[in-house]
């Protein structure tokens, strides 16, 4: 029998159920019940019809699209305020996941690594942006951001036009490419139910280029490689038990807080620090083993942005075990006081492995 969410995909996507259409290089894949991937852009046909959609034009104003989020959570009254600052002591807590693992990588050039930044995409006739990084991989070619950031669950539909800008500028700048995501791959959970248990996506993503002008003012693109290569990517830990571990959680807030001010522009890449002590509940979401880091006061736009471990600010790499899904007001005052992610476990790991694993036009390992 065919699950629910899957029929819900097959019905979003024309009736076709697509489980790793037209890639190849598929390893240690879980079980097709709880994870697959869904086709954005499969051909060089396909990712050139996005790549002509973020012209130069639309992405100087791409700032200026709504960022997606899935809504505050109230919650009983806890600690507030902000936490900045990139440098994340390091931890003794130990790793419980053998061989689930991934190694942080620099870019191929060296130097510190540049794999933050915004995803681009639209549900409908409206744009919509989030957070973002690349994460190491075999294919070099993966992103990951909130499930909430590339698939919309409430209406069985996955987010058209998707391009991942890493290090973008103020003004609509990409100086380390544009990268148009060529499938999601997540848990059938958040494609069907909405869980915010498994509220991440993994998107694979095509070889980036940038918008070469010429000399009479038109526009062509210019290849310029894999994402890993020319960004690097970040580790992967799972099962890391949230006890008295810190994390550095990253991103792009720019949404209104409670209280309606805007304290950030979305423009700037923020940090939330910290302990990260609790697991977190909303079951209205199906949130049942979520961790939250506070205080942070990240607002809309931050989600998808990545929860680090061990984070090096001079190599600015660390291992991903996160990614921003709730922002909560718990003490019902006039800013966000928390923000939440998705507990990474065995599972994630599967999910990533699949994304990993996949293939693109001209990124064949």
């Amino acid at each position: 029998m065919i699950s629910r969410a899957r029929q819900l995909a097959a019905a979003a996507l024309g009736g076709a159920l697509l489980l790793l259409p037209a890639f190849t290089g598929i390893a240690n894949a879980a079980p097709a019940s709880k994870v697959y991937s869904v086709t954005l852009a499969r051909t060089a046909t396909d990712m050139k019809k996005v790549a002509d959609y973020w012209r130069p034009d639309r992405l100087k104003q791409a700032d200026n699209y709504s960022p997606a989020t899935p809504g505050a959570q109230a919650a009983p009254t806890s600690s507030a305020g902000a936490v900045s600052g990139p440098n994340a002591p390091a931890t003794t807590a130990q790793r419980t996941s053998a061989g689930q693992d991934v190694t942080p990588v620099a870019p191929k050039q060296g130097g510190a690594a540049k794999t933050m930044g915004k995803v681009f995409f639209r549900f409908g006739a409206k744009e919509y942006w989030c957070s973002a990084s690349a994460v190491a991989s075999r294919n070099r070619s993966v992103v990951a951001t909130a499930g909430h950031c590339a698939y919309d669950s409430r209406q069985a539909k996955p987010a058209e036009y998707w391009i991942f800008v890493p290090n973008p500028g103020p003004n609509g700048e990409t100086p380390d490419g544009i990268y148009v995501g060529a499938a999601i791959t997540m848990h059938e959970d958040w494609a069907g139910k909405g869980d915010y248990d498994f509220d991440y996506a993994f998107v694979t993503v095509h070889r980036g280029f940038v918008w070469d002008q010429a000399k009479d003012g038109t526009y062509s693109m210019k290849d310029v490689g894999r994402l890993q290569d020319n960004v690097g990517g970040q580790g992967l830990e799972v099962n890391r038990k949230p006890a008295a571990y810190v994390v550095a959680a990253f991103g792009f807030p720019a949404g209104a807080q409670p209280d309606g001010t805007r304290p950030f522009d979305g423009k700037t890449l923020r940090t939330c620090q910290g302990g990260v002590t609790y697991w977190t509940a909303a079951p209205a979401l199906d949130l049942q083993k979520g961790v939250r880091l506070q205080p942070c006061d990240f607002s809309p736009g931050a989600s998808g942005g990545p929860w680090l471990v061990d984070y090096d600010a001079t190599r600015r790499l660390g291992d991903l075990n996160g990614v921003n899904s709730l922002t909560w007001n718990r003490d019902a005052k006039g800013a966000y006081d928390a923000v939440s992610s998705p507990y990474f476990d065995a599972t994630t790991g599967e999910v990533y492995r699949r994304a990993a694993a996949l293939t693109t036009p001209g990124n064949v390992t």
